[in-house]
């Protein structure tokens, strides 16, 4: 399995990059999933459903699966943090990529999206992880680099960038779990 992670400010493209790159990478065959950081309390049941019905009666775990989908989850019952890499462990072993949104500071190979128009910093000139940068303004990079500069506006040609260099992508599961 390949894994790369995609780093940078709230408001820079993160999600809109990663929900693109899903279908460019399906188109060539491969199998995608995603792991997402989110920073705050989240929900993806519904109230009154069976689901969170069991979660709020005190199931530590629940999985729901039909024929076609299969969802699990978990309440911890003191605040926890996973690393990225507990949480790629959790996923199927079949997929081709993964694509990681968030965990900044994870020592997985990340590109960098960076706006200039956010106003905020660039992460690249500080971590060492990061292998490209995404923008949709290479002449107004704080920094001058050598790393490859991608156009954020072509995710296809990002998705080819991925392939053409997915041997530096290769997750080794022996060192992380």
């Amino acid at each position: 399995m390949k894994v790369v992670g995609f780093a940078g400010f709230s408001g820079s493209g993160k999600t809109t990059l990663v929900e693109q790159l899903i279908p460019a990478l399906r188109l060539r065959g491969l199998r995608v999933s995603v792991v997402k950081h989110a920073h705050h309390s989240f929900d993806i049941d519904t109230a009154g459903k069976d689901t969170f019905r069991h979660r709020e009666a005190g199931a530590f775990e629940v999985v729901v699966a039909s024929g076609r989908r299969l969802a699990l989850m978990r309440e911890f019952e003191r605040e926890a943090s996973l690393s990225v890499h507990q949480l790629i462990a959790e996923l199927y072993d079949g997929v081709d990529w993964v694509l990681v949104e968030g965990f900044k500071d994870s020592d997985l190979l990340k590109i960098e999206v960076w706006r200039a128009a956010s106003g905020q910093p660039a992460r690249y000139p500080e971590d060492d992880f990061i292998v490209s940068v995404a923008t949709d303004s290479p002449a107004l990079l704080p920094v001058p680099t050598g790393l490859p500069v991608l156009d954020l506006n072509q995710p296809d040609a990002i998705a080819g960038w991925l392939v053409d260099n997915q041997a530096r992508f290769d997750y080794n599961v022996e060192l992380y779990g």
